[in-house]
């Protein structure tokens, strides 16, 4: 096991044992049979998003705020935890519709929330642009121009955001997030579009390339569950504000270096 992964073990037991709040104390059993139908909870975690999950680079094992607020929940609700792994937050969607997974990780959107109950926002993340060191683009909004092609990841966020907003320009839609700027960077389209984080580390390991200043906009990732479960979403709502309050969120962005991910401010 890695340090971070120890450390954000120890984070998460920390915060289940501290405190003993009356969320911790009081299960209904009829929510917890909606968010765990089969008696595990399995969660939906989108490697394709590395601000909220990844694989530890030395043993694989999963890591990531996502992953820790899947554990917490399971700990607290006395379940067995399942990680459905998935590459790319599209397929997360899809998978909503066939009941493959009790809760999930995903951006809020107008057109997932059809299939999926959110939570408020835990984490707020940019959306950008990357180009090429010569691109004579300057401005978020000079991208949306006749003939300029802008490669996105099949169902992410910013393409469901990108297709509602561009006017011009075409979407060049891929299988994920990294196929978009890898797809980009050799030569398939004139801008990838993502979240900020990924692009930055391109640019930062591939010369020629940089991130635009600016975002197009602002990303607010929630838990989800499917439709149709209300007291799993209404319990969901109550956790995630619990883990931004006592600082579980801050504490593992920060372990895991994501110092520009930002906590959601709590729910008005």
């Amino acid at each position: 096991m890695s340090e971070i992964t120890r450390r954000l073990a120890l984070s998460a037991g920390a915060v289940l044992m501290a405190g003993g709040s009356a969320m911790a104390q009081a299960i209904d059993p009829a929510m917890r049979a909606e968010l765990a139908p089969g008696g595990r909870l399995r969660a939906a975690i989108n490697f394709g998003n590395p601000v909220l999950a990844k694989r530890d680079s030395a043993t694989g094992a999963p890591g990531g705020v996502s992953v820790v607020l899947a554990r917490t929940l399971a700990e607290r609700l006395g379940v067995p935890l399942d990680l459905v792994a998935y590459e790319a937050a599209g397929r997360v969607t899809d998978a909503a519709r066939s009941g493959a997974w009790d809760i999930a990780f995903l951006a809020i959107d107008p057109l997932r929330a059809n299939d999926i109950a959110f939570t408020t926002p835990y984490v707020l993340i940019e959306g950008t642009y990357m180009v090429r060191t010569e691109s004579p683009l300057r401005s978020i909004e000079e991208v949306d121009r006749a003939g300029l092609r802008i490669s996105v990841g099949r169902g992410s966020a910013y393409d469901l955001f990108l297709t509602r907003a561009i006017r011009n320009a075409t979407l060049v839609r891929v299988a994920s997030s990294a196929l978009a700027i890898t797809d980009f960077a050799a030569g398939q389209s004139d801008v990838a579009a993502g979240v900020r984080q990924p692009l930055v580390e391109f640019a930062r390991q591939n010369p020629g390339f940089r991130v635009m200043d600016g975002r197009f906009m602002a990303i607010e990732q929630a838990m989800g569950t499917p439709q149709g479960r209300p007291l799993a979403s209404s319990y969901l709502k109550r956790f995630i504000e619990e883990m931004k309050a006592n600082g579980l969120i801050a504490r593992v962005l920060r372990e895991t270096g994501e110092h520009d991910a930002v906590v959601a401010p709590p729910a008005n």
